[in-house]
């Protein structure tokens, strides 16, 4: 029985690319209204199950559900009620940051006189009003973050889903957009957010599910889950950074040395 009042669920999540097993077996948990970050060492797993989770990469094997309708199942219904800013993600870049909106909103069934007001609002809040009529092309990194989460914002989804949301954003810009998304759960909607900048999910999420390895390794409230220590040293033992890496204690005993 999925829980409706779960953001999210997967049970058994499976992906394989060949004889390489990308995600393996999942079991992700997001509370509604959550703040929620998945994270973990490249190479974890979170990109494949987050596009897996969005209904961009069918899964081999488990289910996925979405305030409680099954992704899968129910593609389009689940699809109306989420919002995407994939990593890497490719823009129209030919189009003005309006115009991207406008053909977003237009997509989703938006009136567009509705459309037209809702973008002029996110661009303010974006601090992208004076950019509005510059094509995507010109935009920065952080202006293409920020016009892509007023994209994936416009039809206001319930839930959120970001791929390494700040992976190259300046300063003034991840400050606007981190400002923006608690003024979005503050209402009572979700995000999940994939990183591997502890720092980052300590400072922003209520909840946070770590991955290693395809698979789900712990997964609660933050201060559960860092169990009195900081989220970077809990992620580190988890992980089995240690054990796995000899903590860099060994190897590299010519690095530094004065050439002969």
């Amino acid at each position: 029985m999925v829980d409706v009042a779960d953001a999210v669920r997967t049970q058994g999540l499976l992906k394989r690319f060949g004889q390489q097993v990308a995600v393996g077996g999942v079991d992700l948990v997001v509370p509604q209204g959550s703040f929620a970050g998945l994270v973990g060492p490249n190479g974890a797993g979170k990109t494949t199950t987050l596009s897996m989770v969005t209904g961009l990469l069918r899964p081999d094997g488990g289910g996925v559900w979405i305030g409680g309708a099954d992704v899968w199942r129910d593609p389009v219904a689940v699809k109306a009620r989420i919002g995407v800013l994939p990593e890497g993600l490719r823009l129209f870049e030919r189009l003005s940051g309006r115009e991207l909106l406008s053909y977003n909103g237009q997509l989703r069934g938006i009136p567009k006189d509705e459309v037209a007001r809702r973008a002029e609002e996110l661009l303010r809040v974006m601090d992208l009003a004076e950019s509005a009529d510059k094509l995507v092309v010109d935009y920065s990194t952080g202006m293409r973050k920020k016009i892509g989460l007023a994209a994936a914002l416009l039809h206001n989804p319930r839930v959120l889903f970001l791929d390494e949301p700040f992976e190259g954003v300046d300063p003034v810009s991840a400050n606007t957009l981190v400002e923006v998304l608690r003024r979005y759960t503050a209402s009572g909607s979700t995000v999940v957010f994939s990183s591997h900048v502890m720092e980052l999910v300590e400072r922003l999420c209520d909840w946070v599910s770590v991955m290693s390895r395809g698979r789900i390794v712990a997964q609660g409230p933050l201060d559960e889950v860092r169990g009195g220590r900081s989220l970077n040293e809990a992620f580190l033992s988890l992980v089995g950074a240690h054990a796995e890496h000899g903590g860099g204690e060994e190897g590299l005993s010519w690095l530094g040395a004065t050439s002969a």
